[in-house]
């Protein structure tokens, strides 16, 4: 399965139900611009950090929210994480975050996110996001500010 392609974004499933399915030969969102204004790709990213329960997350999405590190998160429930963890084969129910932010942002949130997690070794990773609906990723740019 594949998150992301330039030819076809596919169908990202979990717990059984898809949350994106778009072939940009069929919404071509460049041409979609209601703005005068060209989005950059990878000015912005999405976030993943897993944590153990819904609360974690909670508490997690409403730090980074305050601290204005994000503008949306996404918290997706009952996922099951298998991994590799000191030799040993694990399987874990977890909870997943999906956090919008700036490119420029996620250093800090990666702190944020270790200082205030209850793993170890907290999973943090980002991809850039290359396009998008043009009033969405102009309300993101005006929701999270740059890093000065």
């Amino acid at each position: 399965m594949r998150l992301l392609s330039k030819v076809f974004i596919g169908a990202l499933y979990l717990s059984g139900v898809p949350l994106l399915c778009r072939s940009p030969a069929k919404f071509n969102l460049a041409t979609m611009s209601s703005s005068s204004s060209k989005y950059e790709p990878g000015t912005h990213s999405v976030a993943f950090v897993t944590t153990p329960d819904e609360n974690s997350a909670k508490k997690l999405a409403h730090l980074l929210l305050n601290q204005k590190l994000a503008a949306c998160i996404n918290i997706v429930p009952q996922i099951t994480s298998i991994y590799d963890w000191d030799g040993k084969i694990s399987e874990d129910s977890e909870v997943l975050m999906m956090i919008k932010t700036r490119t420029s942002r996620v250093d800090e949130i990666c702190k944020l996110v270790r200082d205030n997690h209850s793993y170890s070794v907290a999973e943090v990773i980002s991809l850039p996001i290359e396009n998008g609906n043009p009033p969405y990723m102009e309300w993101l740019s005006k929701s999270v500010p740059d890093k000065t």
